[in-house]
């Protein structure tokens, strides 16, 4: 009932994933949420974002910021890692998922999303045939609109927890 919010991976932060493994095995292109995802929300770039996204572009990763916030907020961020992006993008719309694989020269078969939220991040790469990786929100404060889906997301959380035990894939 739930599949379609289920993530590809679950892990506590976006600083832990594997991106060696993930380049080895043919990825290209990383499509990342920015806010609770890489830094708390409304922050700038920290050093560990910049670290990274240094890392991954010098590794030959292509990179697109996907945010539903506001030019000015991704701008902020953006002006110390230096990646595409889209504002206002409208997650979980298909559309834009598909405009950062443009963007960065990639497709569904060698892109990747990394983000915090199920309803908009996961589900959206769901539906554009994006591998989804979720990771746990960095900072438990949020606008009472995401509060209020973390509730849910609870609900659907509970039910991947149960299959994955159970040795079925998410995927």
């Amino acid at each position: 009932m739930f599949q379609r919010f289920y993530p590809g991976h679950w892990v506590d932060s976006a600083y832990e994933i594997d991106y060696n493994a993930l380049y080895q095995s043919g990825i290209r292109g990383l499509i990342f949420d920015i806010d609770n995802t890489l830094v708390p929300h409304g922050a700038d770039a920290d050093d560990r974002a910049k670290i990274l996204f240094a890392q991954l572009k010098a590794q030959g990763f292509h990179i697109c910021l996907l945010s539903n916030n506001k030019e000015e907020r991704v701008k902020r961020f953006n002006k110390d890692v230096h990646v595409n992006y889209i504002h206002k993008a409208g997650k979980p719309s298909v559309k834009n998922y598909i405009r950062a694989m443009e963007l960065m020269n990639t497709d569904r078969s060698n892109t990747v999303f990394i983000g915090d939220q199920l309803f908009t991040d996961v589900y959206g790469a769901n539906r554009a045939g994006i591998p989804s990786w979720l990771v746990k929100p960095m900072n438990p404060r949020e606008e009472i609109q995401i509060v209020l889906k973390r509730y849910l997301e609870r609900i659907v959380l509970y039910f991947y927890k149960r299959q994955i035990r159970k040795g079925k894939r998410a995927e």
